[in-house]
C-alpha cells in the first residue's frame, strides 16, 4: 500500500518538475516540442490513474469494513484516510476551476477599466461570481465534514 502512495507523490513530484521546466522554457512555434512530451505526460498520466485505482481497491476493504465501537478515536484506516481525500477533493477542484475563471476575467476587467473607469461595479461582480466557485466547493467540503 505505501509503495502506492510513494508511485503516485512521484509522479505528483513528476508532473510539477515538468510544469516548472516548460515555465522556465516555454514552447514556441520555431521550437516545437520534444518528442518525448507526448508520450511522457500519457503514460505520467496511465500510471497515476492506475497506481490511485490499485490504491481505491486495495483499500477498498478498510473502507467497507465495520468499525469496533470501542475502537479508539484517533485510529486512521485507509477508508478513513480515502474518505478525508474524498472530502478535500471539491475545495481543490472548485479552487482550480475558479483560478482559470478569474485569470482572464480579470483581465478583462482591467482593460474595460482602463477605457471606461465607470463600469468598476460590474466589474466588480464579475470577479465575485467567478471567484464563488471557490466558495462553493468550500461550502460542499465542510457539509461533507459534517457526514463523518
Amino acid at each position: 500500500m505505501f509503495w502506492l502512495t510513494a508511485f503516485m507523490t512521484i509522479n505528483i513530484i513528476g508532473l510539477i518538475a515538468l510544469g516548472v521546466y516548460f515555465e522556465i522554457k516555454p514552447l514556441s512555434q520555431q521550437r516545437p516540442a520534444p518528442r518525448w512530451f507526448k508520450t511522457g505526460i500519457g503514460s505520467n498520466l496511465l500510471l497515476f490513474v492506475a497506481a490511485e485505482a490499485a490504491l481505491l481497491l486495495m483499500g477498498l476493504h478498510d473502507a467497507m469494513a465495520q468499525t469496533a465501537p470501542v475502537a479508539a478515536a484517533h485510529d486512521v484506516s485507509v477508508g478513513f484516510g480515502l474518505a478525508l481525500i474524498g472530502i478535500g477533493l471539491p475545495t481543490g477542484l472548485a479552487t482550480i476551476g475558479a483560478g482559470i475563471a478569474v485569470g482572464p476575467v480579470g483581465a478583462a476587467s482591467l482593460a474595460v477599466i482602463a477605457e471606461k473607469p465607470e463600469v468598476f461595479g460590474r466589474t466588480l461582480i464579475y470577479l465575485g461570481l467567478a471567484e464563488g466557485i471557490a466558495i462553493y466547493g468550500l461550502v460542499v467540503t465542510i457539509l461533507l465534514l459534517g457526514k463523518i
